[in-house]
């Protein structure tokens, strides 16, 4: 019996180490989700369609427009779900990322490492830096810059003061600085006008383009979108939308002052900080040119374009960052009809997408 039982535990044991050395050789996903990665790519390429949060999608899943498939609805992986489906006519996988650049970029790159992705297409809410516009309204900016990459410089130097690690190549001044002595209530006053916190200097990614040499980095601040999704996104500029929360037209705290509008703009910001201060948004836009500031649309333009895959974003506007208009709180009021704002438009643009064969 000894000798029975002793045979019966080693085979055990061998069976368990046989399962962890498969485990181990398929890395953290498994052999059947590798299998159903494959049965979903059957029917790609796809738009990748990227975004953050559940208030942004659910309004996708319940709209007519996106039919889901029925072969391979969804596929969980690594704490992300990836939904399948097409939106009039083209296949669609869609995933949401969270807040933050670092949950965007992980995001993003799990979506196009797995799955055939000819494009990626990303929409969602936004603070607004610029007052010609009005909450509502829904922008499509050509370039985007992550601008919560600082170097912070010691207290007593100024802006000819060279950077520590400057002259290595890993930090520059070319993208200028804020200087917190320049926002000190009382700058007459030489006691409260010298601000020990000093200037941040914005910095550029660090980045490796898949089509270039492994680990010879290159830097990037502005991020375009693609050319051909940009020129094609004219065709919904101008377009109005409802402007009223949940369709009321009698009560007035409900409505926006006109119809919001789709408008291409020049420049969106993104950093990991949610950014309710009007002194800021207003130094972002003079110094910058932003209009739709967040926390996520730059790190999934750095990911596409470091994969060489074409990529648009569609932001609302739903507050004017720090306050400062005539609505009041406006992010709380209307960012329901912001968010549904950014996916009618989303709706809209990919259908244009059906005969692109893109990129990846």
């Amino acid at each position: 019996m000894g000798g029975a039982r002793r045979r019966l535990m080693a085979g055990a044991m061998a069976v368990v180490a046989v399962a962890l050395m498969a485990t181990a050789a398929e890395g953290y996903i498994s052999k059947e989700t590798w299998a159903a990665i494959g049965r979903a790519n059957r029917h790609g390429p796809f738009v990748g369609l990227v975004v953050p949060n559940a208030f942004e999608m659910v309004p996708v899943l319940n709209s007519p427009k996106f039919v889901a498939s029925k072969t391979v609805p969804n596929l969980d992986v690594q704490g992300r779900r990836f939904r399948f489906g097409s939106i009039g006519g083209q296949n669609v996988v869609m995933v949401m990322t969270g807040l933050s650049m670092l949950n965007a970029g992980l995001t993003t790159q799990m979506l196009l490492s797995l799955f055939r992705v000819k494009g990626i297409v990303h929409w969602g809410i936004a603070g607004n830096a610029n007052e010609d516009l009005q909450i509502g309204d829904v922008t499509i900016p050509e370039y985007w810059a992550h601008l919560s990459l600082w170097n912070w410089q010691r207290y007593g130097d100024g802006k000819d003061n060279e950077l520590p690690l400057e002259a290595a190549g890993d930090y520059t001044r070319e993208f200028g600085f804020l200087n917190f002595s320049d926002y000190t209530v009382g700058q007459g006053n030489p006691e409260l006008s010298a601000n020990e916190l000093n200037s941040v200097w914005y910095q550029p990614e660090e980045i490796f383009p898949s089509s270039g040499v492994p680990e010879e980095r290159q830097h990037a601040f502005w991020v375009r979108a693609s050319e051909r999704y940009y020129a094609l996104a004219a065709r919904l500029e101008g377009m109005e939308l409802p402007r009223c929360v949940n369709g009321t037209t009698t009560t007035t705290t409900t409505c926006l002052p006109r119809a919001p509008r789709v408008a291409r703009v020049s420049r969106g910001c993104s950093g990991n900080v949610f950014v309710d201060n009007a002194r800021y948004r207003q130094f972002l836009r003079a110094k910058f040119g932003c209009t739709a500031i967040e926390m996520e649309s730059a790190a999934v333009a750095l990911v596409a374009y470091q994969q060489g895959v074409p990529f648009i974003t569609i932001r609302s506007l739903s507050d004017l960052a720090g306050g400062g208009s005539a609505l009041g709180n406006e992010a709380s009021m209307f960012i329901g009809i912001a968010a549904q704002n950014a996916v009618d438009i989303m709706l809209e643009f990919v259908p244009l997408l059906k005969d692109d064969v893109g990129g990846h």
